[in-house]
């Protein structure tokens, strides 16, 4: 169990390293600056909403917990 639990952090880990490895490589997919993420600038203040951030995001942590119940099988 402690096993499969260390290889589905490496896999975690292996995804979010992809995602920054691209980030420098192509500079119009930085993670936190995707297409769809809301930046408002006025008067000297800004606003930033992820959206699409959070949803890749989301999509990653669903995808990694469902292949954990699937190993945990």
């Amino acid at each position: 169990m402690l096993s499969r639990l260390i290889l589905m952090t490496a896999l975690v880990l292996a995804v979010v390293a992809a995602f920054v490895a691209l980030g420098e490589r192509y500079p119009g997919f930085r993670f936190g600056r995707l297409p769809g993420d809301i930046v408002i600038r006025r008067d000297g203040n800004t606003l930033f909403i992820p959206i699409t951030s959070m949803l890749v995001v989301s999509l990653l942590l669903s995808l990694g917990f469902g292949l954990l119940r699937l190993f945990k099988r």
